[in-house]
């Protein structure tokens, strides 16, 4: 079973970042908040694992969590 992998895994993680952000340029919430969950369907359907899935689910839910508080 795969498990998640949190290492660095990017060439450029701020020339992703910043290509995230612009993708949602000029686009009101709603329009924002659909083409981000087309993205993160996209790369669950690439992913393939549920169980990877999952974890990553519980990691970003526990993140939102507790930056909340």
């Amino acid at each position: 079973m795969a498990t998640l992998n949190t290492d660095p895994n990017l060439a450029d993680a701020d020339a992703f970042y910043a290509a995230l952000v612009k993708m949602t340029d000029g686009m009101d919430d709603a329009t924002a908040q659909k083409t981000m969950a087309k993205l993160t369907l996209l790369l669950a359907n690439h992913i393939g694992d549920a169980a990877v899935l999952n974890e990553a689910m519980a990691m970003a839910h526990g993140d939102a969590q507790s930056k909340a508080a």
